[in-house]
C-alpha cells in the first residue's frame, strides 16, 4: 500500500508544479566531452525528470563549466508494467554503445531516479530483479567501455530496499541518495513524500561527478 501511495504521489505532483521548474532541453546527443544519461522515475515529468534528471542536469552544467554536455532521456515507458524497466535497460546500453563507437573521446554519466535507477542498475550489471518496478538484467555496457562511464548518479534506488548495492567495477564512481523513510529504497520507510524530496541532492551529485571527470 505505501509503494502505491508513493507513485500516486509521484504522479499528482507532476501536475501541482514541479513542472514549473526549468528544464534543459534534452538533445540527440553529439561528440560532446560529456553525455548525460538520465533515466527518470515512474510516472516522472519533466524533458529528463523534475524530480532528479532535470536539477541535476542543470547542476551539472553549472559545476562542470568548460565541458561541453549534452543529455539523453533513456526511451522507456516508465510505467507499472512488468518490463519497463527492462526496456529502459535495453535502450540505455544501445544509447551508450552507439554514442561510444560515434565519440571515441566522449565519457558518461549515468543519472536514475527510482524505476530509473533499476534501469541504471541493470545496466551497470546491478540486477533489480525483485525490486520494486525492477526487472532482471537484459543488458549490460560492455566492460570495454565501463571506463568512460565517470559517474553514476542514483536517487531513491529501490534495490537498497533489498540490502544491496551497487559493488564492483563502478563502486567507486557511484554516489547513490536515499532519502530517511523512503519506502522505496529504505526497508520498512514510512515517509511516501521522502521518495519525492530528492531535487535537494543534485548539487551534491553534480559535486561529487565533478570529482570523476
Amino acid at each position: 500500500m505505501r509503494i502505491r501511495l508513493c507513485l500516486a504521489a509521484l504522479s499528482l505532483v507532476g501536475g501541482a508544479g514541479l513542472t514549473t521548474l526549468s528544464a534543459p532541453a534534452a538533445t540527440a546527443a553529439t561528440c560532446s566531452d560529456i553525455d548525460v544519461v538520465a533515466a527518470r522515475g515512474t510516472f516522472e515529468p519533466g524533458t529528463l525528470g523534475a524530480i532528479v534528471g532535470d536539477p541535476v542536469y542543470s547542476a551539472l552544467q553549472q559545476k562542470l563549466t568548460g565541458r561541453n554536455l549534452t543529455s539523453y532521456k533513456v526511451n522507456y515507458p516508465a510505467d507499472l508494467s512488468l518490463t519497463s524497466a527492462a526496456q529502459g535497460n535495453s535502450d540505455l546500453v544501445n544509447h551508450v554503445t552507439g554514442q561510444a563507437a560515434a565519440c571515441p573521446n566522449q565519457r558518461f554519466i549515468l543519472v536514475g531516479y527510482s524505476q530509473g535507477a533499476n534501469v541504471v542498475d541493470n545496466s551497470i550489471g546491478i540486477s533489480s530483479d525483485g525490486a520494486v518496478v525492477g526487472s532482471p538484467i537484459v543488458a549490460t555496457i560492455p566492460a570495454a567501455l565501463a571506463p568512460r562511464v565517470a559517474a553514476v548518479l542514483l536517487f531513491g534506488n529501490p534495490i537498497r530496499a533489498l540490502g544491496k548495492s551497487v559493488t564492483g567495477t563502478y563502486q567507486s564512481r557511484t554516489i547513490d541518495f536515499c532519502a530517511q523513510g523512503d519506502p522505496i529504497c529504505e526497508n520498512g520507510g514510512d515517509d511516501v513524500l521522502a521518495h519525492l524530496s530528492y531535487t535537494s541532492d543534485a548539487g551534491a551529485a553534480a559535486d561529487f561527478a565533478a570529482t570523476k571527470v
